[in-house]
């Protein structure tokens, strides 16, 4: 059997899809798979196991490799999970038997869903989005899948942080702090990330760690915060590609994050974490499987239940008492010992 998965969205996307890969390798350990992905996903690759082949998309001319390839080759299935114009395209240069999307791809778009030919009756909208990824799959998959996110960390990105850690005397204990986004609008207010900071480094034995993605942007919400904080802190900004960053994270007591990358990261380390969500819904995107705690508006603690329905609420509306508090919470003793 050959089958072709077209994910061609962001980091995130690319792990809550993972358990997919997972599925399917496992009920057809024969099959020969080929994964499409995005330029921006290409650091995390060596982490991805499921797949035998993996094409780059790079958006320039570059992909004509890409599109000969699937020309040439017949396969039995693709599955797109990405629901574009570019994915509609490669499905359809995979002349597959049976190619599988969403049925939403009817109501967005007449022409690319002429493209294919199975519609899977799911909603991105009414569901997490592991379990969106997952009911892909049921033209050839049954249902009870593990829903579980898992990296495979490279050795050599273990090794790259472990490195980090000697040369920057990062100690066993430490909590990482990731307060970047590519978007502004999940930023939170660096002198509220510089008075958890303070906390984390006068109540608990713990080295503090900053981290950031290269973006100026990201780069200058750091330097704000560093400029308000008084313990120690090491500044891991744009230093760190993303595997050895998610190797960091692997081997940190604590993640306090914003909804971006690194919370997902977490969720395939099983590393516990403090989540800040804002303008997203955590219903779709928030840790399920790993040690988290999940914060928005104005509520002092953390969420409970979650709704496919939630409005975009302002990252202003967190407290720094909630975060600090559901800190404090992971970081106690009976958590150590549940999560060790």
């Amino acid at each position: 059997m050959n089958i072709l998965l077209l994910q061609l969205k962001r980091i995130g996307d690319l792990i809550l899809t993972i358990p997919a890969m997972v599925a399917l390798r496992q009920d057809f350990p024969v099959a020969r798979i080929t994964l499409v992905v995005s330029n921006e996903c290409a650091d995390l690759l060596p982490a991805i196991s499921s797949a035998d082949r993996i094409l780059v998309a790079q958006r320039n001319l570059s992909d004509i490799a890409i599109v000969v390839a699937l020309a040439r080759e017949r396969f039995d299935y693709c599955i797109d999970f990405t629901r574009n114009d570019r994915s509609a395209f490669l499905a359809f240069l995979s002349r597959a038997r049976k190619r599988i999307v969403s049925h939403r791809v009817r109501d967005q778009s007449k022409i690319r869903a002429r493209i294919y030919n199975h519609f899977v009756d799911n909603r991105m909208r009414d569901m997490h989005t592991v379990d969106y990824n997952l009911a892909l799959l049921e033209p050839l998959c049954g249902s009870n899948a593990s829903r579980v996110v898992h990296l495979e960390l490279p050795e050599v990105a273990l090794e790259k942080a472990n490195k980090l850690r000697r040369d920057l005397k990062i100690g066993a204990r430490f909590i990482i702090f990731h307060p970047g986004s590519a978007r502004i609008e999940k930023f939170w207010d660096p002198a509220r990330w510089a008075e958890v900071i303070n906390h984390a480094g006068q109540n608990n034995d713990v080295d503090l760690v900053l981290t950031s993605g290269p973006s100026r942007l990201e780069q200058a919400h750091v330097t704000e915060i560093k400029t308000k904080t008084r313990p120690r802190v090491v500044d891991l900004s744009g230093r760190t590609d993303l595997l050895t960053l998610a190797a960091l994270i692997a081997q940190a007591r604590l993640l306090v994050t914003v909804d971006s990358a690194p919370m997902h990261l977490a969720t395939g380390v099983q590393t516990p974490q403090v989540v800040l969500f804002g303008p997203t819904n955590p219903f779709h995107w928030r840790p399920r499987e790993s040690p988290a705690l999940v914060l928005q508006g104005e509520s002092r603690t953390p969420l409970m239940e979650f709704s496919p329905v939630r409005a975009r609420l302002p990252m202003s509306q967190i407290s720094t008492e909630a975060v600090i508090d559901a800190m404090n919470s992971l970081l106690s003793p009976q958590a150590a010992t549940q999560t060790s």
